[in-house]
């Protein structure tokens, strides 16, 4: 079990992007299981405070192929956590040298359910201004309440967070995917 970081909202940083996109080049290396890689999260928001951490969700062929490829992505420098409490996924975490965490790596199968919840929710705060700041607000409030333990911020903001994910899918849904 890994043990919980302080929570440290950073003001939007433009280079998340690029930071995200090469964590992203890395993983070529798991070659044809790899199908897709989408950076999301709050850093994957254009003007919105997060964490410093990259949140990345890798699409892949099959979870049972990527398990075969996980040594290497250890060899990267990722610390494999397993499905860690999403069934369906495989979660890694990667550090610098000093112990900073630099990126979570969100393994999902390419047909999971859980790619479009994760897609519908970061779009949508990308096109509704007003749902990102209020987002802001409730990270925040969240912070100020757990500010040692990034379990219970995260905890703290799940109701925010599903209430907003509900709007989004069916937003989603809406537009007329891809």
């Amino acid at each position: 079990m890994l043990p919980p970081i302080p929570v440290v909202l950073a003001a939007y940083d433009p280079a998340w992007p690029q930071m995200a996109a090469q964590h992203a080049a890395r993983l070529a290396v798991l070659g044809t299981t790899l199908v897709a890689v989408h950076h999301i999260g709050s850093t994957s928001v254009p003007g919105l405070a997060a964490k410093p951490i990259i949140d990345l969700m890798p699409l892949v062929t099959s979870l049972a192929a990527l398990d075969a490829d996980r040594g290497r992505l250890e060899a990267l420098g990722h610390v494999w956590h397993g499905e860690f409490g999403i069934a369906g996924r495989r979660y890694c975490t990667l550090c610098d040298a000093a112990g900073n965490r630099l990126a979570h790596v969100h393994f999902f199968s390419a047909d999971s359910p859980e790619v479009e919840r994760h897609i519908a929710f970061r779009d949508y705060l990308r096109a509704h201004p007003a749902a990102a700041r209020a987002y802001e607000r409730e990270k925040r409030r969240a912070r100020d309440l757990h500010p040692e333990d990034s379990r219970a911020y995260t905890d703290e903001k799940a109701a925010w967070v599903r209430a907003t994910e509900a709007e989004a899918l069916a937003w989603f849904a809406g537009r007329g995917r891809p």
